[in-house]
């Protein structure tokens, strides 16, 4: 298993804990992963922050190491020879990898699709190619890759069956914070992120420390990160509470009564907490140039893009602003009624994401198991 990004860790830990409750522990995983799925047992290759980069600028300064990245995971699977191979989300990465191992009789599996309504068609036809199955979040997205010529199967995101905030109590009461005012600030699980938008969050969190003096504020992060936002909160005048351990996420996530977060699947995760969210996301210039010339879709957030609508406020680019995100944020503070409402809207756009009694890993996991089989008959057949 290979995967590039926390958000990718947590599916593939996910994934991992059922298939090996399927299996009755009988396999073995190998491959790149994070924390989390360090603790189900994949021991990576090499840290799997060398590969959590996103955007075409920001890319270019660590080429040489993801290239050495990329060569060195080919190799490993080339050795190892796996009985299957499913990579993770993080295309760039993964779909080389898939590239320089297609001569290779091992089937491989793709887990979450890459964006290609939203950004080019003809990526669905180049994957068709690579992969010999391909397991979605969204329910649209199989018409895409299903008319490209590719096995596609809608399994649902996980988070959809999760929605829940009765752990943010104990959370509360652990850090005596039972009768505060709690504000999430979540600006991204990659360095160059925490970089370009912490500094504009910052700002809103100074303008709040004044109207809001009892705020409190939470910040979840993953453990290479947390000196570097530390450098930052060091400056506020006061001392939030920072979390990085992923067991302790999901607690903090519920604690919030309001959050203000980068784009990406913290705002889906937030949602399933029942929190109201604020967006606001940067990138570099010539990244957001490229972007704009490419994109086909008017939203950032997964809520949003499902529902078709704005039920999360995106501030994006020139949007992002730190008084744009500061009286989106108040709003939500000041009136609970109008964050009990995007809460509602919130959670009525997850059900689209929702597999079904047997969606999610379990539908994964089917999906693995059935590929894993099929593949089997092949080789009795040909050895016959």
């Amino acid at each position: 298993m290979v995967a590039g990004e926390p958000s990718g860790d947590q599916l593939g830990a996910g994934l991992m804990r059922f298939l090996k409750r399927e299996l009755d522990g009988e396999i073995v995983f190998a491959g790149v992963g994070g924390e989390q799925m360090g603790a189900e047992g994949l021991d990576s290759l090499f840290p799997m922050s060398d590969l959590s980069v996103m955007g075409f600028s920001e890319v270019l300064p660590r080429l040489f190491l993801l290239n050495r990245r990329l060569q060195q995971t080919a190799l490993s699977v080339k050795d190892l020879n796996p009985d299957i191979l499913v990579t993770i989300d993080s295309p760039g990465f993964t779909f080389r990898l898939a590239k320089k191992l297609q001569k290779f009789d091992f089937p491989k599996i793709h887990y979450v699709a890459p964006t290609v309504w939203a950004w080019k068609p003809s990526r669905a036809q180049k994957m068709s190619k690579l992969y010999d199955h391909l397991m979605v979040l969204l329910p649209f997205e199989p018409q895409y890759f299903n008319y490209a010529g590719m096995k596609c199967t809608f399994v649902g995101h996980p988070i959809a069956k999760e929605t829940s905030s009765e752990l943010g109590i104990k959370f509360r009461q652990d850090r005596n914070i039972k009768n505060k005012q709690t504000l999430g600030i979540f600006p991204g699980s990659r360095k160059s992120e925490v970089l370009r938008m912490l500094p504009i969050f910052t700002d809103v969190v100074e303008e709040l420390s004044t109207d809001f003096p009892r705020l409190e504020i939470i910040i979840t992060t993953i453990p290479h990160l947390r000196p570097l936002i530390s450098s930052f909160t060091n400056d506020w005048g006061f001392q939030p509470i920072i979390v990085d351990s992923f067991l302790e996420r999901k607690e903090a996530h519920q604690a919030c009564n309001v959050a203000l977060a980068a784009s990406g699947t913290i705002t889906t995760e937030l949602a399933a907490a029942k929190v109201p969210v604020v967006v606001g996301y940067k990138v570099s210039s010539f990244t957001a140039f490229i972007a704009r010339r490419l994109l086909k879709i008017s939203h950032v957030s997964l809520v949003n893009i499902v529902s078709g609508k704005r039920i999360i406020p995106e501030f994006i680019q020139d949007e992002c602003s730190p008084k744009n995100l500061l009286k989106a944020v108040s709003q939500l503070l000041i009136s609970s009624s109008a964050g009990q409402r995007q809460v509602q809207d919130q959670l009525y756009a997850l059900r689209a994401l929702d597999g079904g009694t047997e969606g999610g890993y379990a539908k994964a996991s089917q999906v693995i198991q059935a590929t894993l089989s099929s593949n089997a008959d092949k080789s009795i057949k040909s050895r016959g």
